[in-house]
C-alpha cells in the first residue's frame, strides 16, 4: 500500500469541502470535492518535522532567513531541472498571484493590455482586470488532439494591440502543457521584437511526468529581460495554506525596481514557520516527491484507460505536467445545462467548470487528481453510472422535452 492511498478524515476547514463554497459554486454540499488544485496527501516527513520542531519551541520572536531559502531553491533547481539560479536574483512575495500583480504594475499602466493564454488559470483575469489592465486572448489551438501555441495570433496581437506583458502558464494550468524549449525560444523572440515582457508563472514545474522535460523561463537564449515566477513549494509538497511565493528576476535593475516596491508594502515579510518547512522540503523532500510522480502517473494511466473502455465519449487531454485533468464531454452532445446537472446532482462530483478558464468551454471540466486512487476510482464509477442511467431532465420543467440533449 502506497502512503498516498490513505484516506483521512481529519477533521478541517479546508476550502474544497467548505459547506458555504460548494452550495454557492455547485448547489449543494454533498458531492465529492475534485475542483480545487490541492493534495489530499500528508506532506513529507521532513517538512512536518521542521514544522513541529518550531512549534514546540513555544518562542515566536522576530526571526528571517530568506537567504537559507533563497538558496535551497536555487539548489533544488540546479538539481531537478539543471538550471543555474543566482540566489541573490530573488524577491519573497506573500503569494504568486501576489507577486503577478506586483509585476503587472510594475510594467504597465492603466489601460494598457495584458495577454493570457486561453484557457487558463481564471485567477489570471481578476489579477489583470483588478489593476486596471486589459485582458487580451490567445487563445490556444488543438492540433492532433494536443494544445499548442498560436504563434500567429501571437504575433499579430503584440504588433497591434499595445500588449505590455504576458503571463504565461508553464506547465499549463488547466490544460497540462509543458512546453518545450522550442515553444519557448520562439515566444521570447517574439517578446523581444515587441517588447513585451513574459512573466511565466512556473508554481507547477516539479509536477512534470517522464515523457516531458520542465523548461523555466530563465533557461531560454536572450530571456534577461523576462520574469520567472519560481513560485513557491506550493503545488509540489502540498504547502498552499502555508507557503510563499517568489520570483525571479535576472535583470538586476528591475530586480531592484520591484524589489523597493515590495519592501515598501511590506509583502515581502514571511514566517519562519514557511521559511523552514520550504528550506525542509527542498533539501529533504525528493524522494516523497519521486513517489508522488510515480503515483499520479499511475492514476492518470488508469483514467485514460477507464474512459477509452468505459466512457469513450468522454475525452482527456492527458497532462503532460500539473495533477489537473482536463476533460471535454462534447461528445456526449449534452447542453451545458444538463452537463451541469449530471456531474454535479446525479453524479454528486464538483469538479471545476471549463467556463471559469474561457467562457466559451462550458462543455469542458478540470479534475484534480492528487487525492487516493480509491477516490478517483470511486467518482469515474459515479459517473459512469449517472450516464448509463441517463439525464433526469426533471431538472428542467420550466422546458418540458422528451430529447434530453436539449434539456
Amino acid at each position: 500500500m502506497s502512503q498516498f492511498d490513505s484516506i483521512h478524515s481529519v477533521k478541517n476547514n479546508f476550502a474544497k469541502n467548505n459547506p458555504a463554497y460548494l452550495k454557492g459554486m455547485f448547489g449543494r454540499t454533498e458531492v465529492m470535492p475534485l475542483w480545487i488544485a490541492d493534495m489530499d496527501f500528508e506532506i513529507a516527513k521532513p517538512i512536518q518535522e521542521a514544522l513541529q520542531k518550531l512549534v514546540t519551541r513555544n518562542i515566536y520572536a522576530y526571526e528571517f532567513n530568506t537567504g537559507d531559502v533563497f538558496k535551497a531553491i536555487s539548489d533544488w533547481n540546479f538539481k531537478r531541472h539543471q538550471l543555474d539560479l543566482n540566489p541573490k536574483s530573488f524577491v519573497q512575495v506573500s503569494g504568486v498571484l501576489t507577486g503577478i500583480g506586483v509585476l503587472i504594475r510594475e510594467l504597465s499602466k492603466k489601460g494598457d493590455s495584458i495577454m493570457v493564454q486561453t484557457p487558463v488559470y481564471h485567477q489570471f483575469f481578476k489579477v489583470i482586470e483588478s489593476a486596471g489592465r486589459k485582458v487580451v486572448r490567445n487563445k490556444l489551438k488543438v492540433i492532433d488532439g494536443r494544445y499548442e501555441m498560436d504563434f500567429e495570433d501571437i504575433e499579430r496581437k503584440f504588433k497591434t494591440l499595445n500588449i505590455k506583458s504576458m503571463i504565461l502558464c508553464n506547465p499549463h494550468n488547466p490544460v497540462g502543457r509543458v512546453w518545450s524549449k522550442e515553444e519557448l525560444q520562439k515566444l521570447v523572440n517574439l517578446a523581444n521584437e515587441y517588447n513585451v515582457t513574459i512573466i511565466s508563472d512556473e508554481i507547477h514545474s516539479d509536477i512534470v511526468y517522464l515523457a516531458s522535460k520542465f523548461n523555466s523561463i530563465a533557461s531560454i537564449n536572450n530571456s534577461e529581460n523576462h520574469i520567472a515566477v519560481i513560485g513557491s513549494p506550493a503545488k509540489t509538497f502540498g504547502m498552499q495554506s502555508i507557503s510563499n511565493g517568489y520570483l525571479y528576476i535576472s535583470n538586476d535593475n528591475f530586480k531592484k525596481q520591484v524589489k523597493t516596491t515590495v519592501e515598501s508594502l511590506y509583502l515581502d515579510h514571511g514566517n519562519i514557520l514557511s521559511a523552514n518547512a520550504t528550506i525542509a522540503a527542498y533539501t529533504k523532500g525528493e524522494k516523497w516527491l519521486d513517489d508522488l510522480l510515480v503515483y499520479l502517473e499511475t492514476t492518470m494511466n488508469w483514467i485514460e484507460n477507464y474512459l477509452q473502455k468505459e466512457l469513450p465519449e468522454v475525452v482527456m487531454y492527458k497532462p503532460e505536467g500539473t495533477y489537473q485533468v482536463w476533460l471535454d464531454f462534447s461528445r456526449l452532445k449534452l447542453s451545458d445545462k444538463a452537463l451541469k446537472h449530471v456531474i454535479v446532482n446525479q453524479a454528486k462530483l464538483a469538479l471545476t467548470p471549463g467556463d471559469w478558464f474561457e467562457g466559451s468551454h462550458t462543455q469542458f471540466m478540470r479534475m484534480n487528481i492528487a487525492s487516493p486512487l480509491s477516490k478517483i476510482k470511486q467518482a469515474f464509477n459515479q459517473l459512469k453510472q449517472a450516464l448509463n442511467e441517463g439525464i433526469d431532465c426533471s431538472f428542467n420543467e420550466e422546458e418540458p422535452t422528451d430529447n434530453c440533449c436539449s434539456c
